[in-house]
């Protein structure tokens, strides 16, 4: 089996290089992607998690979260469910400077129609059609 599905803590302690016994844990088994040993999969909701725990814990500013994650999910070895929608949603979320999950939903909302309902006023900022309910 050389194909594995990656949870938020394993891109965490790679990206954060802490605690420095995991993060090399992490490098090594990241580095085996890249040579072509394994394939990592990854979701969209593990890189929401990831966004909100740097933002959260790390307090990493959305624009160096959108540039890390960017790098990082165009790494060899990797296969991203919906990139090029996560992608899309990181850039979104540094410009507009809104939550990554708002961002995701405005981008799926681009690509298929519709409109968001909600009443988060962020909406606003992301050139989607919106409408908060009566």
């Amino acid at each position: 089996m050389n194909d594995f599905w990656i949870d938020a803590n394993l891109i965490l302690r790679f990206l954060t290089r802490e605690p420095e016994a995991l993060a090399e844990r992490a490098l090594r088994f990241i580095q085996r992607a890249e040579r072509g040993e394994i394939t990592l999969q990854i979701t969209p909701l593990v890189i929401a998690e990831v966004v909100w725990v740097l933002g959260s814990f790390y307090k990493y500013p959305r624009t160096q979260i959108a540039e890390t994650l960017t790098a990082f999910l165009g790494s060899d070895g990797l296969v991203v469910q919906e990139l090029q929608l996560s992608l899309a949603a990181l850039e979104r979320m540094a410009r507009a400077n809104v939550d990554f999950v708002d961002a995701y939903l405005a981008e799926v909302t681009r690509q298929t129609g519709g409109t968001v309902v909600s009443f988060d006023r962020d909406f606003r900022r992301l050139e989607i059609p919106w409408l908060e309910p009566d």
